[in-house]
Parts: structure tokens; C-alpha cells; sequence
């Protein structure tokens, strides 16, 4: 699924938000929902581009350390019904 805005674009809203511009201004100057904003500052409030890098980073590495347990489950498993049989 592909975002429609970068976590950096995100981190600059916030930040317009903070220097005063209104919620319901914003949303309607750069074209998403106040829910939308409410659920990126619980996200991304306080953080600097450097931090949402890294978290991204992160979310990635936890993405494929996920799917990596998972085959390895099935794998195992796999391997439990081949014995059985013997």
C-alpha cells in the first residue's frame, strides 16, 4: 500500500500545527481528515525527521523478522508431520 504522504511531509504539518496554523486550516490547506492528523501526532508528535526515519527503519526490520519466524514455524511444523509418519 503506498502512502500518500512521506513521514517527513507528515513531521512538517505537525510542526505548522504547532507554529499556530489551525487543525481544521491545515487539513483543508494539504488535503487530509482531522482524524488523519490526530492519529499522525499520536504517531509522530515530537519527533524530528531523523526519529521517523528510524522508525520506519524499524517497523521494516520487524516486518521481515516476522515473516522470518513464520517460515520457520511452518517449517518446523513441517517437519514434525514428516516424523510422525515414520
Amino acid at each position: 500500500m503506498k502512502k500518500r504522504y512521506t513521514e517527513e511531509q507528515i513531521i512538517g504539518f505537525l510542526r505548522e500545527a504547532d507554529a499556530g496554523l489551525p487543525v481544521k486550516e491545515l487539513c483543508r490547506k494539504h488535503g487530509f481528515s482531522e482524524p488523519s492528523y490526530y492519529a499522525w501526532k499520536a504517531k509522530f508528535g515530537g519527533m524530528n525527521v531523523s526519529d521517523a526515519q528510524r522508525l520506519k527503519a524499524l517497523e521494516t526490520e520487524n516486518t521481515k523478522l516476522k515473516k522470518l519466524l513464520a517460515n520457520s514455524m511452518l517449517e518446523i511444523d513441517a517437519m514434525r508431520e514428516v516424523l510422525k509418519g515414520e
